[in-house]
């Protein structure tokens, strides 16, 4: 198995570098917007554009006085924007996204990708087209051994940090040995994960331990006279500081629990929740955006997929907090403020958290018995998912 991944490292431009760069974003941001431009009013007329077109379009426009400037900047970022726009638009049509908007100067990530004609990779060093010198890159940790970088991606954080991710193909990654491990995994806010196993991982509330720092920083933003002055720029940067420094340890954690939670189970059973729909919840939408359930699962999904892991996803509506992990019974309420309760059938008390793992696992199990797929939705060709159609263990 081979596996392309993209490898980060931060590094400091010298004075030249960094202003070639921003030309460089400046102009894939403005081709990006003249050609979307140029999309939107051909499909207003009933016209098709596609990427050959603004392609043709591209080349008319560095022919033009006005934007003869798109010309001192390498011509492959300007064509690889194109191509993104391109693919913006195809999952536009396929509805799996919106319809691409317009970049903005001050709110969108600055970035440029490079393909292999746009850059020279030799010896450790990095140069990019336009440039005379490498890249002073940190690198933080080894490429693996003879990759070679089929795409460079330079981007500029709103902190003001450079990063360069490079994308090579890995063939160090293997499948793990086999296990017969087996664990259901329930996200909360109170604990940021309750295994099967009976273990609770604390959740770290990163943003929570930064809040006085974020929210003096705010205001001291807020005073400033709004402009594009030096003081107001200085202090829109320390806000994007702290929350880089937030973002930076949750991923952190993030990487490290979801690493190992694979390397230790063959299978591995969550929830599909909508996380969209539940931080619409103001009074949890703080809690569950610093959590990042969305990140985590995304993680543990692909990890697997390297190590030759299974990730069941179980039916959203399966009440895996009201169901009774001993003798099956429902229960008919079950508030969130409700941490441990009794079955009144069998008597069994029940933490919440560690009983909702238990019950996702074994419907989990059931899953891949019943052979329904990972992600079993609402309504199936049997009318229920499988995961309702396969009634909890009784024990006697």
């Amino acid at each position: 198995m081979c596996v392309k991944r993209a490898f980060k490292y931060r590094f400091y431009p010298t004075d030249a570098q960094a202003a070639e760069l921003s030309r460089t974003f400046g102009c894939v941001r403005k081709v990006y917007n003249l050609a979307l431009a140029a999309r939107t009013e051909a499909w207003a007329r009933q016209e098709r554009v596609n990427y050959n077109a603004t392609s043709a379009m591209l080349t008319a426009w560095k022919r033009t006085e006005e934007l003869a400037f798109l010309n001192e900047v390498s011509s492959v970022p300007l064509q690889q924007t194109l191509r993104h726009l391109q693919t913006g638009f195809t999952h536009f049509f396929a509805k799996r996204a919106r319809h691409p908007r317009f970049k903005s100067r001050k709110k969108s990530r600055k970035s440029a990708e490079y393909t292999t004609s746009g850059f020279r990779f030799r010896d450790g060093g990095l140069t990019l087209a336009k440039m005379n010198e490498p890249l002073d890159i940190v690198w933080s940790r080894p490429l693996p051994p003879g990759a070679e970088p089929s795409t460079v991606t330079v981007s500029q954080d709103a902190a003001g940090r450079w990063f360069v991710s490079l994308l090579c193909e890995d063939p160090s990654l293997s499948p793990l040995p086999a296990t017969d491990q087996a664990v259901g995994i329930d996200v909360g806010l109170d604990h940021l994960l309750a295994l099967s196993t009976g273990e609770k991982i604390a959740n770290p509330r990163h943003e929570r331990k930064d809040r006085a720092r974020l929210a003096k920083a705010q205001q001291n933003l807020s005073r400033k006279a709004k402009g594009d002055g030096a003081n107001r720029a200085n202090a829109r940067r320390k806000v994007a500081g702290i929350h880089a420094r937030i973002a930076d340890r949750r991923r952190d954690h993030l990487h490290k629990l979801t690493t190992r939670l694979v390397r230790e189970n063959q299978t591995l059973v969550i929830e599909d929740l909508t996380v969209r729909n539940m931080v619409k919840n103001r009074s949890l939408a703080r809690a569950i955006s610093d959590a990042a359930w969305s990140d985590f699962r995304s993680m543990l999904e692909y990890k697997a997929a390297w190590y030759g892991r299974e990730v069941i996803a179980v039916d959203r509506f399966f009440p895996s907090s009201k169901l009774c992990s001993h003798c099956g019974a429902l229960a008919k309420k079950m508030p969130l403020h409700v941490r441990t309760w009794t079955c009144d059938t069998c008597g069994t008390t029940h933490d919440r958290d560690t009983n909702a793992a238990n019950n996702l696992l074994a419907a989990g199990l059931a899953v891949t018995a019943c052979g329904a797929g990972v992600r079993p939705q609402r309504r199936t060709p049997g009318g229920q998912s499988a995961t309702k159609q396969e009634a909890p263990r009784r024990e006697p």
